[in-house]
């Protein structure tokens, strides 16, 4: 798996969904996707046993109803033979790779006919993607339906009937000391049970690298390993409350704290991708910090409660609500904002064109206001997946959104939205890099894009934007 600072590991998968969000089949598929609509953690009936006389959890149950429905993702990267000499940039690994490479990971089935979750991290690089079910008796290829590398989440679909599935369950009604369960592969282990409690809720660790992350995790204290990303995190019942992602760790072993994506998050987002392909994202227009207590001195704040608005777009949804620079968000949607971790949550439940209730404070005064969303092109439509696939660069192009054009300041560009064996990956680019000018020229089209790039020989230019918003200006000699 890979390692940063914070190992990715992984502990759930997709877990519950609230209100409106609720659904109980795909609009798209026939596939069957259940959901529990009540909190579970309170007033359940859970096998109990009995030590010295008192009545302790049994996590007997929830193992079993959970642990069929988690499988082992194997995933093969081809990395391009280097040949030719260090001034063929074409065909020059900048990394030295050799030959394909393997990893692997957890995913959680949540649909019989074999729709199964897992972390984007997982299966971002694969050319090859190898399901193993529970039995060890059966496996699979797997294609990818949908990523979104903001949530670090990815949907998979392989071709099978009967399959055991994981029930969502209510990642808001699970609370902080509240028992749950890891379910993954850790070191290549087949369906390991860990049990620990929920340590916190509305994490944000940075880890997500994305221009646009969206983190708030559920922490918790069951022993998490590599191998674990993207395995399930339930609770009692058996019922999936978050997707495994993240151990917090100097060594790259379990030390502690572990961390997975909601399930009320997770299970909008694999409505999205399985009804559109793409994540129907909503956008405020507004951004946001935390306050800390040296900004609420500064300020004159009461408290460190609710979330600071730094920038508002002029004529964007959180303007034309009545929102301004210095404002603070104390709830969204009537629950209480702790944290740019739960604003981040509550709006990424939503779609563009939906109405978000907001209430801030400006001066000691608590004001009520309603913001429609709007989508990464600046409207309200549901957007539906445009990727343009290079055999040639081994890569998924896209157009930039306009949301992206105003964050970096750019008119043009072209989006690596996927990478696969060829000249990009050769050429260290990473998924979510934008190319803004090739050659001093700015493309719009990724057709045309791909034709200069295949082309172009001589002295070459490549200027554009990294994942993180660096921008970067590439020199070299092609042949």
């Amino acid at each position: 798996m890979k390692k940063i600072i914070i190992t990715s590991a992984i502990v759930g998968i997709v877990s519950g969904i609230c209100g409106a969000f609720i659904f109980q089949k795909a609009a798209t598929s026939n596939s069957s996707i259940s959901f529990v609509q009540e909190a579970t953690h309170s007033n359940e009936p859970f096998r109990q046993a009995s030590y010295h006389g008192v009545a302790v959890p049994s996590f007997t149950d929830a193992s079993k109803k959970a642990t069929p429905a988690v499988v082992y993702i194997k995933t093969i990267t081809q990395n391009k033979q280097q040949q030719g000499n260090a001034f063929d940039f074409w065909n020059f690994d900048f990394f030295g790779q050799r030959g394909p490479s393997s990893s692997s990971g957890s995913g959680v089935i949540i649909s019989d006919d074999g729709y199964i979750v897992t972390n984007n991290h997982v299966v971002e690089d694969a050319d090859d993607i190898e399901v193993i079910l529970n039995n060890q008796k059966r496996s699979f290829k797997a294609k990818i339906i949908g990523r979104d590398p903001s949530t670090d989440l990815a949907l998979l679909k392989i071709d099978a009937k009967g399959l055991p599935k994981i029930s969502f369950g209510s990642s808001d009604g699970i609370l902080v000391g509240d028992w749950v369960l890891a379910v993954g592969n850790p070191f290549n282990l087949t369906s390991t049970v860990t049990a620990g409690i929920v340590s916190a809720k509305g994490r944000n660790i940075n880890i997500v690298n994305n221009s646009f992350p969206i983190e708030s995790f559920i922490q918790t204290d069951a022993a998490i390993n590599p191998g674990n990303s993207g395995g399930a995190l339930v609770d009692l019942m058996g019922n999936l409350v978050g997707i495994n992602t993240a151990i917090a760790s100097n060594t790259g072993s379990y030390n502690g704290y572990g961390f997975a994506i909601p399930s009320n998050m997770v299970a909008k987002i694999v409505k999205d991708l399985i009804e559109h392909g793409e994540v129907q994202r909503g956008y405020t227009g507004m951004t946001m910090k935390d306050i800390t207590s040296e900004l609420a001195e500064k300020l004159n704040l009461t408290g460190n409660a609710g979330v600071y608005v730094q920038q508002v777009m002029e004529e964007g949804p959180a303007d034309q609500a009545g929102i301004a620079a210095g404002d603070v968000i104390t709830k969204v949607d009537g629950k209480t904002m702790e944290s740019l971790a739960n604003v981040d949550e509550q709006i990424s439940l939503h779609r563009p064109g939906d109405l978000v209730k907001v209430t801030y404070e400006r001066k000691g005064k608590i004001i009520e206001s309603t913001i429609k969303l709007i989508n990464k092109e600046g409207n309200t439509a549901i957007l539906k997946k445009y990727t343009y696939k290079s055999n040639s660069l081994g890569a998924e192009l896209t157009p930039v959104s306009k949301t992206e054009k105003d964050q970096y300041g750019i008119e043009h560009g072209i989006k690596i939205t996927g990478i696969k064996a060829g000249k990009l990956r050769n050429m260290g680019f990473q998924e979510g890099s934008i190319i803004t000018r090739f050659n001093n020229k700015a493309y719009d089209k990724p057709e045309e894009l791909e034709k200069v790039i295949n082309e172009a020989k001589g002295s070459i230019s490549i200027e554009g934007v990294n994942p993180q918003g660096g921008r970067f200006n590439y020199n070299f000699f092609g042949y």
